[in-house]
């Protein structure tokens, strides 16, 4: 069974800094594309960042130049830097990986359960 689960939320204030971890487990044979989103209260999901199996990253507009997203084995990062009030939201980890379904291979998009950012002073 492949699980994610993120680690590394909690409380920071406006202009701190923290870093968010997702590490992937279980049969996986490879781990594509990841991806971070975040869900603020009363809105809806949004992308916040990407990097390819190949190192390659995309930013939404809104965390440019604040935020960085990173991998090494199983596991995505991103680091948030001067965060703001309206970067709070539960932020949740996205991967696309191939596991072992007995002798087949599938890849399929899994999720993390998320973890709380607060951001305020």
């Amino acid at each position: 069974q492949v699980r994610l689960v993120e680690s590394g939320g909690g409380l920071m204030q406006p202009g701190g800094s923290l870093r968010l971890s997702c590490a992937a487990s279980g049969s996986i044979i490879m781990i594509n594309g990841m991806r971070w989103f975040r869900q603020a209260p009363g809105k809806e999901r949004e992308w916040v960042a990407a990097v390819t199996r190949g190192g390659s990253t995309d930013y939404a507009d809104f965390v440019k130049g604040r935020f960085t997203i990173s991998r090494a084995a199983d596991t995505v990062y991103l680091q948030m830097n001067s965060p703001e009030p309206e970067d709070t939201a539960v932020y949740y980890c996205n991967a696309d990986i191939t596991y072992r379904d007995r002798a087949i291979l599938r890849t399929a998009p899994y999720w993390g359960k998320g973890t709380l950012v607060t951001v305020s002073s």
